[in-house]
């Protein structure tokens, strides 16, 4: 009996379902003597390498955006620390040049008397305002140095104008200053012209000083420039304090009074230097961290 199962394949359909293999060994082989004569790998490299490499630049990007930034935002780090150093210097060497000048404009007495005080000499410290008091009656500043950094009361403090007022209250990390301008300040002062010596008083207002009982008969006159006459040890001499600006008589007319303008940027500006027995005046930077 003949069993009944699938047909047999035959030939012709076994060789065409090998065909596609044989197809494939053979262009195998073609493509290896091409590329063993005519170096066809390499060059099927470079223009897979020249197709893809957009996308390598693409997918790098944000990788180079990310080193980019990071180098830029170092270098403006850098750039406004340096601003920050050439600023605070820049700012004491102009506080040297308007001493400087005023002292140059003194007359002989007043050099003497300079002369006499040769081992006063000058440090300064930079220090930070960080609260203004906004009190009308009161002039005064919040400073970020403090008994930790050497800051002690009664230090003289200036700008690059001239004499700002002194440290009357001092806590470990902070100081309070009073301000030329308070109405309850008063320094004493030199008339640079004439060597004429007279106390300037604030008025509470921060672009005013008075110069009050001043003799009839001195030589005072508008545009005259007041420094500091260094009597009692408390204000360095020959800082500049402000320039009159008007001399009439007084309510009593017996003296005259002087109204001057401050020197300094009483309301402006957000450092100061502070000044103090010790070493010569030397570079300023960043205050040092307190022990």
């Amino acid at each position: 009996m003949i069993q009944s199962g699938a047909p047999a394949p035959k030939l012709s359909e076994a060789a065409a379902g090998s065909l596609p293999l044989l197809t494939c060994i053979a262009l195998s082989a073609v493509l290896m003597v091409a590329d063993h004569r005519g170096e066809l790998s390499p060059r099927v490299r470079a223009t897979l390498t020249s197709a893809v490499e957009p996308l390598w630049q693409l997918a790098a990007l944000p990788l180079s955006v990310w080193r980019w930034g990071g180098t830029h935002l170092s270098r403006q780090e850098r750039l406004a620390g340096e601003n920050i150093a050439l600023r605070r210097e820049l700012q004491l060497r102009d506080a040297q040049i308007a001493r400087l000048e005023a002292v140059a404009q003194e007359n002989a007495r007043l050099r003497e008397l300079l002369g006499g005080k040769a081992g006063y000499r000058l440090a300064v410290r930079m220090a930070g305002i960080v609260e203004v008091d906004l009190d009308p009656w009161r002039q005064r500043v919040r400073l970020d140095l403090g008994s930790a950094e050497g800051v002690e009361v009664g230090q003289a403090m200036i700008d690059a104008g001239g004499m700002l007022g002194q440290v009357v209250d001092v806590s470990a990390r902070g100081a309070t200053a009073l301000l030329l301008t308070d109405a309850n300040h008063a320094v004493p002062v030199q008339v640079v012209r004439t060597g004429l010596r007279l106390v300037a008083v604030g008025t509470g207002r921060s672009d005013a000083l008075r110069v009050p009982n001043i003799p009839r008969s001195a030589d005072v006159q508008v545009g005259d420039v007041l420094v500091t006459s260094g009597i009692g040890g408390r204000f360095p001499a020959g800082f500049a304090v402000g320039r009159v600006v008007s001399v009439a008589p007084d309510e009593s007319r017996l003296f005259l009074e002087a109204e001057a303008v401050p020197a300094a940027r009483i309301d402006r500006g957000r450092e100061v230097l502070l000044v103090m027995r010790g070493d010569p005046e030397g570079p300023v930077g960043p205050p040092e961290d307190g022990p």
